[in-house]
């Protein structure tokens, strides 16, 4: 079973030759787990709903974490 995190954050400018989030991450405002991709979705939905997001100031993510090798 796979896991989900949606996460809120801070569009920040380019800097240099372009973005590295391993390196320089950007700020975190939210992260919000969910146990399935449809939840996470939902939950992503509704960030994107808000205004700074619409505006382009935050970014809303849904990344896969805690992925389970299925028994045969």
């Amino acid at each position: 079973m796979t896991r989900f995190l949606v996460v809120l954050t801070d569009v920040r400018p380019i800097e240099g030759p372009g973005r590295n989030e391993r390196t320089s991450p950007e700020r975190r405002r939210q992260v919000v787990g969910a146990s399935n991709r449809e939840a996470a979705e939902r939950i992503a939905g509704a960030f994107m709903a808000l205004g700074m997001v619409r505006a382009g100031r935050q970014r809303v993510k849904v990344i896969a974490v805690g992925r389970r090798h299925s028994r045969d």
